[in-house]
């Protein structure tokens, strides 16, 4: 396996090299358009990818790497995950359009996956400079660097009139968003921060009580998810399956508990 508060220092590490002095000081050439407009990479994903994958083969050589801009260049990963012994995935800058605006709502995060199954999670917040990282049967917890931790917990179940939750409408079906976003208004407050590594540890201080997602990407999701039901929440995807290291696509729940995704699934996130 993998020293988890090790790779958790990795990533620290890395924002402090190659993420955080580059915040606001980006040039137009180093911000560049993939997919769409909504899709961008910076010199900041780049280099930070490159120097914790050089850190990553020191700290575990037989782990395959998996991170967001490796995948661009490689989708053939992606179908590899499913089948590692270990592999580490990775999101040097979550939030990059949001790095690339200068806003100060960017994570960096990692996951740990054997045999298919995601057993370790990390998101770290370069701003506020702690990490919030979960072991499987280990709880989640908020940890600063000076060592000291606090365990987390999703918020209680509650009814939909009074939920706070958080959904990416970017990549629903045109077709269902209009019907999605009005069952949206049922529930108190819906928001996107457009960085899931914040959305969740939204979820894991226990000051939202769902999350919903239609596109599945692994740097994502999985360590947020983890985080989320080791805080004690319950995720699954939208047909009642188990969220997986391979998925990408099939919808996304978070909530409390089974009855509370029921609930969402039934009345808000009908795609």
């Amino acid at each position: 396996m993998i020293d988890i508060e090790e790779l958790a220092r990795i990533l620290r590490d890395a924002a402090q090299r190659e993420i955080l002095p580059r915040f606001r000081h980006l040039e137009p050439d180093q911000i560049r358009r993939k997919s769409e407009a909504i899709d961008l990479v910076t010199e900041a994903d780049e280099e930070a990818e490159r120097w914790i994958k050089a850190q990553v083969a020191e700290l575990a050589p037989r782990a395959l790497f998996v991170g967001e801009e490796s995948v661009a260049a490689d989708p053939g990963l992606l179908g590899k995950l499913a089948e590692a012994d270990l592999a580490i995935v990775v999101d040097p800058v979550d939030g990059t359009a949001n790095f690339a605006a200068g806003l100060p709502l960017f994570a960096v995060m990692a996951a740990v996956v054997s045999g298919g199954e995601t057993v370790g999670g990390i998101i770290y917040d370069p701003m506020g400079d702690d990490w919030m990282l979960a072991e499987r049967g280990g709880g989640t917890w908020r940890v600063r660097p000076d060592g000291q931790r606090t365990r987390l917990h999703f918020a209680e179940p509650k009814p939909l009139a009074q939920m706070v939750g958080v959904a990416s409408v970017a990549f629903m079906p045109a077709e269902k968003r209009p019907e999605i976003l009005a069952n949206l208004a049922k529930a108190r407050l819906f928001a996107n921060y457009r960085c899931a590594g914040h959305e969740y540890r939204t979820l894991v201080s226990g000051f939202a009580d769902f999350a919903f997602y239609s596109k599945l990407m692994p740097w994502d999701h999985l360590a947020g998810v983890l985080l989320a039901q080791e805080a004690g929440g319950y995720a699954a995807r939208l047909d009642g399956s188990p969220y997986l290291p391979h998925h990408v696509d099939g919808g996304l729940i978070v909530a409390a508990d089974r009855s509370t995704w029921e609930v969402l699934r039934r009345e808000v996130c009908t795609l």
